[in-house]
């Protein structure tokens, strides 16, 4: 698509360049977008998440949804101020993101793919616009009260009349780049949401530097006129540094509390060396790469994609994947996962999973969403805010015509003071940057919330329930013993047991297929049916039904029995064979139950093993109450029962089984390599597998929600005290504008403790 393609609609001609015609490509696509599911199958529609270059506050946010609200082809937009991220939902058949992109682009904003956004020149070139006004604004600030001061101490008549009127003359020269290049930002939104008939946060902010260069500079043209000779060029210049500095300074420390999450979805390479068929190597984009490519990775860089080492050995890092930064071993024929790093030296790896097939695409899809959801109290205070600047807008007004009565002079002062300290950022940032920095610690820890508005249920919660098997205990299992029904061949019963258990998650029938090698052949099945947390039938081609799974499940009681974690085969004739495996706690299971009693939470297990092993482990452990034998439809229900006695669940699990109990439970944990229904179900997934990082999660939980009301506590205070000091005249309009930089300042720095 070429710069001279023009798109029309209702509105008119909309031209899209050549920047917003890469989001259509195909290839570039695929980082940002997917297929929208429902009911499991893919439909028609396409979810994309995009970084909003220039947006600053939830005014802004309100700004960019309005312009692609009601648009056809749009289901969904949705943009989190914190991060500056869109998640929107679209019908590639009706619509096309470049047209999208415009519709944002006449508001005043620009949309990017995340790795063009956070590429090294892309912030370089923000970072550097923003220190060239703050430069301007705070050099022409210095001058301009270097001419003011002799006004403010000198007695009346020191200053002839020539003179006062050059200071005059030289305090407006110097304030005119101030106001033309250092304050076009404010200008350039304020515009945009005129244009588009709605008051957003730098409204009041323009109108107020607006007024009073103009009255100033009325002033300075004509002493003796209406506006007299007073000019508040200080003022304006002043107010103009402090709430650029502010605005520098909030997007600093924003990168800080959402940085995390941008580093680790940032994680690969734009590009790498693939080696060619001659052995020779190229350099292609990472979304160029296709499964059974050879690429070469080097050290400090990331594997691109899921594959397998070529090299003698390598030293590798996938803190990503669980949450400890220690360099790992890995020899030829070891896996490698995308998004680990290469630690030394020149890495060379088979691809066999790239793209949005990988376990890191995976992660980047479960933070995104939680970078673009807006708490249940964020979307309170983006609601407040809209009508609170209208209130601002006639609240300034109404003190301007007030003290025009009262005092001329100080008329348009208090007007302007109102404007500027009035902004509603600091209430509209108050809970999105705490639980996006509370987020982006978990995520350097392993922990991945998928939604920000679990804190607030995380917080709450007073009783914990895990599951037994890949939770309190390790997820993988090891053959401890194998009886076979008297005539059977011990081959055939492992490939037999194997082919049932291939195509489940369950942690024993992953302890199964860990137990036959992989070059033994498997039998094929037909009608394969899994039953989840029972166990898995099927027929052989000669008619005979197979089971493998408890003994209530196959139907018959095996003649030996076991202790701790077995499965059972059966076939037309009844028992076939019992499978015996052991399983061993997790380091930190004991550890953290006890932390969990101290923090008065009460423990359950609940498991759909036997009593005896239940009980064993519960008692190895801790835990207060004990269920065993429990189908997931017991489990729901004891949950539920939990709910109705007033107790605030969280639920640990990690199978197949767990999903349904994860999804009603108030806050949900899904345990190490989960299943994938248990990630989808969960509110936070635990990649290392620690149980410990549980109850870490639970306790930072409860400090994101007091330091949320503490931001919010903070912004009333400030808007309660602020605003009748403005109104009264106590407050000139430098002195709002450092107060509200102030406010928004405060409420960042408060939320970045969380983190550290």
């Amino acid at each position: 698509m070429s710069s001279a393609t023009w798109l029309s609609d209702h509105r008119g001609p909309l031209t899209v360049n050549d920047d917003f015609a890469v989001l259509d490509d195909p290839v570039e696509q695929s980082a940002f977008t997917e297929a929208v599911e429902a009911e499991g199958a893919c439909t028609a529609q396409r979810e994309s998440v995009l970084v909003v270059q220039g947006m600053y506050c939830a005014a802004c946010a309100d700004a960019i949804e309005g312009a692609l609200d009601g648009v056809p082809g749009v289901a969904l937009a949705r943009v989190h101020a914190a991060t500056r991220r869109l998640q929107l939902r679209w019908d590639p058949a009706v619509t096309r993101l470049s047209e999208l992109a415009v519709r944002v682009g006449e508001r005043g904003y620009r949309l990017l793919p995340l790795q063009q956004a956070l590429s090294i020149d892309q912030r370089l070139r923000e970072t550097r616009q923003a220190l060239w006004r703050l430069f301007v604004a705070g050099f022409c600030m210095m001058q301009v009260m270097m001419y003011a001061w002799p006004a403010y101490v000198a007695a009346p008549g020191d200053i002839p009349p020539d003179i006062g009127q050059l200071l005059r003359w030289a305090s407006w020269v110097i304030s005119v780049p101030v106001v033309f290049f250092a304050s076009g930002p404010f200008f350039q939104r304020a515009w945009a949401d005129l244009k588009a008939r709605r008051i957003g946060m730098d409204t009041p902010v323009s109108v107020g530097i607006l007024v009073t260069f103009l009255v100033s500079s009325a002033a300075t043209f004509d002493p003796s006129g209406p506006w007299g000779h007073e000019v508040w060029y200080d003022s304006l210049t002043m107010f103009v540094f402090f709430l650029l500095g502010g605005r520098y300074l909030e997007a600093r420390l924003r990168e800080r509390t959402a940085g995390a999450l941008d580093a680790l979805i940032n994680r690969l390479p734009a590009s790498c060396e693939r080696e060619r068929a001659d052995g020779t190597r190229e350099t292609v984009s990472v979304r160029r790469l296709a499964a059974g490519d050879v690429v070469h990775v080097r050290a400090g860089e990331a594997f691109p994609g899921d594959g397998v080492l070529l090299d003698a050995h390598a030293t590798v890092d996938e803190a990503l994947l669980t949450g400890e930064s220690r360099p790992l071993a890995r020899r030829c024929g070891d896996a490698l996962v995308a998004g680990s790093l290469n630690l030394a030296g020149l890495a060379r790896m088979r691809l066999d999973r790239v793209g949005s097939d990988t376990r890191y695409a995976h992660i980047v899809r479960l933070m995104e969403r939680a970078a673009t959801e807006r708490p249940r109290l964020a979307e309170l205070a983006d609601r407040i805010a809209g009508p609170f600047l209208v209130l601002v807008m006639l609240a300034a007004a109404a003190a301007g015509i007030a003290w025009w009565q009262i005092d001329p002079s100080k008329s348009l002062a208090v007007a302007v003071a109102v404007l500027i300290v009035t902004c509603p950022c600091a209430l509209s940032l108050a809970t999105p940057a705490a639980m996006l920095a509370s987020a982006g610690a978990l995520a350097r820890r392993g922990v991945l919330i998928r939604r920000l508005q679990a804190f607030e249920a995380m917080a709450s919660v007073n009783a914990v329930v895990f599951d037994k098997t890949g939770t309190l205990t390790h997820d993988h299992l090891v053959l401890r013993d194998l009886h076979l029904r008297t005539g059977a061949d011990r081959t055939q019963v492992l490939a037999l047991a194997a082919a049932l258990a291939r195509g489940s998650l369950h942690p024993v029938a992953r302890g199964v297929m860990a137990v036959v090698p992989a070059e033994l052949p498997l039998p094929a099945l037909e009608g394969l049916r899994e039953e989840p947390g029972q166990g898995v039938e099927a027929r052989l081609p000669d008619g005979r039904r197979v089971r493998l799974g408890s003994a209530l499940f196959i139907g018959t009681m095996p003649e030996l029995d076991v202790d701790g974690p077995r499965t059972y085969l059966a076939d037309d004739h009844g028992w076939l064979a019992t499978i015996g495996f052991s399983e061993g706690l997790r380091e930190d299971a004991r550890a953290a139950v006890q932390r969990l009693r101290q923090l008065g939470i009460q423990t359950w297990l609940i498991s759909g093993d036997r009593a005896a092993p239940a009980h064993h482990v519960a008692q190895a452990v801790g835990v207060d109450h004990v269920l065993a034998e429990a189908t997931p439809e017991r489990k729901l229900q004891e949950v539920q029962a939990l709910q109705q006695r007033g107790w605030r669940i969280a639920m640990v699990g990690d199978g197949l089984n767990d999903g349904p109990v994860l999804a009603w439970a108030d806050a949900s944990f899904a345990l190490g390599r989960a299943a994938p229904l248990a990630q989808a179900r969960s509110d936070a997934v635990v990649q290392g597998g620690r149980v410990m990082d549980v109850v870490d999660t639970l306790l930072l939980a409860r400090r994101t929600l007091r330091v949320v009301r503490q931001n919010l506590v903070w912004a009333a205070v400030y808007n309660a005290v602020c605003i009748p000091l403005a109104l009264i005249g106590w407050m000139p309009p430098w002195l709002a504008g450092l107060g509200m930089a102030a406010s928004s300042l405060l409420v960042i720095a408060n939320a970045w403790r969380l983190s550290r």
